[in-house]
């Protein structure tokens, strides 16, 4: 169906747009690409340990000062985003999601292992014919060795 003469898009193809969006937020975080996050989560309200923040430069800003960044760029992490279930109102062109993550990490004296596992809630939109973040809410039930991905647990270290 075409959504040019205000029919619903197919919903497969919009499943799939939000699939790639939860993707893509993993691969950025984890290639330590801060202002592809801010990009991606622009008209988002992301909520983690602290307070919510909005907006794109804040979002950058945010993850710059929370993780660390190793040589290679990167905080050499891998997040492993599964369990993952979309709900979506083609009508009114809006979808949540719930998710797991578990995040590893390694480095040249650290085996790899897991240090956070939890539970992502997910708003989307579809502005434009595109899908987009408007919420992200992350919950870390699981925590292990942190130390080494943010600058908090370091310093507390």
């Amino acid at each position: 169906m075409s959504t040019s003469i205000g029919m619903p898009a197919d919903p497969r193809l919009s499943y799939r747009a939000i699939e790639n969006l939860i993707a893509r937020y993993a691969e950025l975080v984890d290639d330590g690409d801060f202002a592809g996050l801010g990009v991606l989560l622009a008209e988002a309200t992301f909520t983690g340990v602290g307070e919510p923040v909005s907006g794109r430069d804040a979002i950058e800003k945010m993850f710059q000062d929370t993780l660390i960044v190793y040589a290679d760029g990167t905080p050499r992490t891998q997040h492993v985003t599964t369990n993952v279930a979309i709900e979506v109102d083609e009508q009114a062109g809006t979808a949540v999601s719930r998710s797991y993550v578990t995040v590893f990490q390694a480095l040249p004296h650290l085996p790899l292992q897991p240090i956070a596992a939890g539970r992502y809630r997910d708003r989307f939109e579809r502005r434009e014919g595109q899908w987009r973040f408007v919420e992200r809410r992350v919950r870390i039930n699981l925590i292990g060795d942190v130390s080494r991905h943010a600058h908090q647990a370091a310093a507390q270290r």
